[in-house]
């Protein structure tokens, strides 16, 4: 175009090494599960055998956006697996600790308490029971 200088080649470069980063940032901040699951569950959803959570002990179905532990007189508790410092979904569980992987926010499994920020918030609690062996999560379970 007349009277328009062209762009010089460091500003080329340098637009196309920031775009996949920065498309990759929104992509993993935004908080969707690529069509997956829904953040939470919106009806009670079978999770897994009953036996397979041990007394001190949690599980993370990452299909679902739960993790459910068990205390050691036996009950259960859940949580969604949501990370309420940016809508990420939490994918990693190491004993009884969380770890979002988007910004290194860390929840205690038993509690959903934040453990290290920069979430600020707990996580949502859902209702959990056993029914017939098997583990049931998520609204009115």
């Amino acid at each position: 175009m007349p009277g328009r200088p062209s762009p010089s080649r460091r500003t080329v470069l340098r637009g196309v090494a920031t775009a996949p980063v920065a498309g990759f940032a929104l992509t993993a901040c935004s908080g969707g599960t690529g069509g997956a699951a829904p953040a939470t569950p919106t009806a009670p959803v079978e999770l897994g055998a009953e036996s397979e959570i041990a007394k001190g002990g949690a599980k993370l179905y990452r299909d679902h956006n739960v993790v459910v532990s068990r205390a050691e007189d036996g009950s259960l508790k859940a949580f969604s697996t949501i990370c309420t410092h940016a809508g990420c979904p939490i994918n990693k569980l190491e004993g009884t600790t969380l770890t979002c992987p988007c910004h290194g926010s860390e929840f205690d499994a038993v509690t959903g308490e934040v453990l290290h920020a920069p979430a600020t918030v707990p996580l949502n609690e859902l209702s959990v029971e056993a029914k017939g062996g098997k583990i049931v999560a998520g609204p009115d379970a």
